[in-house]
């Protein structure tokens, strides 16, 4: 039974819910249901998020809460809500009192988002692990999904002029060195 007196509030609580309802802290359904309850920090849902967020969802038990795993993973397919989620994901995992997302952070929730749908993440994963880059703005954040859902694998289509932030100009020239040097040992 889920207690909507007394939600767990903290890291805690929401290992012990995480458990009950057999879902790893990790997962993204986890996300997800952050984001239905509105809530504003990572680890934490105040009572108003959680009695919102059950309320919505109809449920009062842990049993309610595991039949709707699956709808909570299904508002993913949708490419609108999807947006919205990873749009949400930045306030809700970086530090409420920094403008910017810290970059171990940022490569966690890319992971948690894109790691699975994304060609080229593993690649960009690499990138960021390997520039001067410490930490993710919003714009930057919001274009790397853009970037994922436009350019082609082969980034035939990424246009050098375009309007994209200079992080991602830098991973396009970063990637295409990368391609030249298998190349180049390839052909040697």
């Amino acid at each position: 039974m889920l207690c909507v007196v007394f939600p767990p509030l903290g890291p805690d609580g929401m290992e012990k819910f995480c458990e009950d309802i057999g879902v790893e802290p990790e997962n993204i359904v986890m996300l997800v249901l952050a984001y239905k309850m509105g809530a504003t920090q990572m680890g934490f849902f105040s009572k108003k998020e959680w009695v919102k967020g059950l309320t919505e969802l109809e449920c009062d038990s842990t049993i309610k809460m595991v039949v709707k795993l699956d709808y909570l993973r299904s508002i993913l397919n949708d490419a609108n809500s999807f947006k919205s989620i990873y749009r949400y994901a930045y306030d809700f995992a970086k530090d409420s009192d920094q403008r910017s997302m810290d970059i171990i952070t940022a490569k966690a929730m890319l992971s948690l988002l894109l790691g699975k749908h994304w060609p080229l993440y593993t690649q960009f994963a690499q990138f960021l692990e390997q520039s001067k880059y410490k930490v993710i703005n919003k714009d930057q954040w919001c274009n790397i999904l853009e970037f994922s859902r436009t350019i082609c694998m082969d980034l035939s289509n990424y246009d050098i002029d375009g309007a994209w932030p200079v992080m991602l100009d830098e991973f396009v020239e970063w990637m295409r060195m990368q391609r030249n040097q298998v190349s180049s040992s390839v052909s040697s």
